[in-house]
């Protein structure tokens, strides 16, 4: 991969020291976040590749970013469905192993986290409160579930209750609030410090937001003094190392989590490494250097899948993340978007000006999903009070049934 031709080569000061969850140490203290159909154990490995050789190029060894598997339902897993015993298999050198859950009851979340620890599945849990689809939040799951504060606390006690004698630490991700007028992070955070969360993350959006507007970091700083003993954070419109940089700058937050910013760019992690480790070297790959990643994707994809087909096709939601800012052609954007094998991905790579030099800021800013602002699908009188009523907790009882997460 190319570097910027004026970047620096040799780190100088870190700006942050290692990010410590629990027992695992972080070089570099990012998180890739969870993404439903993204955050598979393919693309994980690309990125873990490319954390690492920034890990290097900032003269460090040891995890370069902490990797974590996309949402789980609980219930899902309970249940041993064959798409959740998938969805947490990891790479053997996968260190330290993280998944993420969703759960809307304590007992079926500690019963999920008694079996990843009890089989040794994972190394490090993290738990779902950010989720802002309406399939999730309509069922008080996800961005909802903060609001019924003592169900928040009892899902993070059974999690953290069942994980701790196993070494394993459990982080609690979530969003700003509901919407303007029901704003929960604040009490979130201190109830995840005080049932013995290792680390908060949030996502300084609410629910209502959804991934539209911007991010409001100030609300990352407000955690920050709040939460004052363990690891907070920061997650939102991070689409590069100097706005990881800005961030930290910014809210004094003790490391980053990084989502739609490295779709297309699993290369951002050899960045954020580099920069955190205080390199100014950025990549900066021409479309030869891209489309070798695309394909070493696809790959991973396919061999991910056990099915050609199928992992071409899955491959195809990331060919226009990779491609943005390069002058491919809307014909061929088309084709490519049909690929059905790794051989018509050769041919159409090859027909390609792999010769085109990364194209700066055209290729820079969002990529994924954006939307608008909404009003957030809830139960019926959720929003009543912050306490469960009868109605409610049988509603909750059954609520993962119908939620899919594998």
């Amino acid at each position: 991969m190319s570097t910027a031709p004026d970047s620096a080569t040799a780190p100088s000061t870190p700006i942050l020291p290692p990010l410590q969850i629990g027992k695992h140490t972080i070089d570099s203290p990012v998180v890739l976040a969870p993404m439903a159909g993204i955050t598979n154990r393919a693309f994980r490995r690309l990125c873990r590749q490319y954390g690492q050789e920034g890990l290097r190029a900032g003269g460090a060894t040891g995890a370069s970013s902490l990797y974590v598997s996309e949402m789980i339902t609980s219930r899902a897993l309970v249940e041993r469905t064959p798409i959740s015993m998938r969805l947490i298999e990891h790479d053997p050198d996968e260190e330290p192993r993280s998944i993420q859950l969703y759960s809307v009851d304590p007992v079926t979340a500690g019963a999920a986290v008694r079996m990843l620890v009890t089989e040794d599945r994972t190394d490090h849990i993290d738990l779902n409160f950010g989720c802002p689809v309406p399939k999730v939040t309509r069922k008080g799951g996800g961005a909802a579930l903060p609001w019924k504060s003592t169900l928040f606390a009892s899902i993070v006690a059974a999690a953290v209750r069942e994980a701790a004698p196993y070494d394993v630490p459990v982080t609690v991700k979530m969003r700003v609030g509901i919407d303007d007028d029901h704003i929960t992070f604040l009490q979130a955070g201190k109830i995840a410090e005080s049932e013995g969360a290792a680390a908060v993350a949030l996502h300084a959006r609410t629910a209502s937001q959804a991934y539209s507007g911007h991010a409001d970091w100030s609300r990352i700083a407000a955690l920050k003094q709040a939460v004052t003993t363990v690891p907070v954070l920061g997650n939102g419109d991070i689409w590069s190392a100097d706005d990881a940089l800005r961030m930290v700058a910014e809210t004094s937050c003790d490391g980053v989590v990084v989502g739609r910013g490295c779709l297309g760019r699993p290369w951002l992690f050899t960045d954020l490494a580099a920069a955190f480790a205080g390199s100014s070297a950025r990549v900066e790959p021409n479309l030869a250097e891209v489309s070798s990643v695309l394909r070493e994707h696809a790959r991973l994809l396919v061999e991910f899948h056990g099915d050609e087909g199928r992992g071409c096709r899955d491959i195809r939601k990331h060919i226009a993340w990779y491609f943005k800012g390069f002058a491919v052609g809307g014909q061929m954007r088309q084709q490519l978007g049909l690929v059905d094998s790794l051989a018509s991905l050769d041919d159409l790579i090859a027909s390609l000006d792999l010769s085109q030099p990364w194209p700066s800021e055209a290729a820079d800013g969002q990529r994924g999903r954006a939307g608008s602002a909404r009003k957030v699908a809830l139960p019926e009188f959720w929003l009543d009070s912050q306490e469960l009523n009868d109605e409610q907790r049988a509603m909750i009882a059954l609520a993962e049934e119908s939620v899919s997460g594998g």
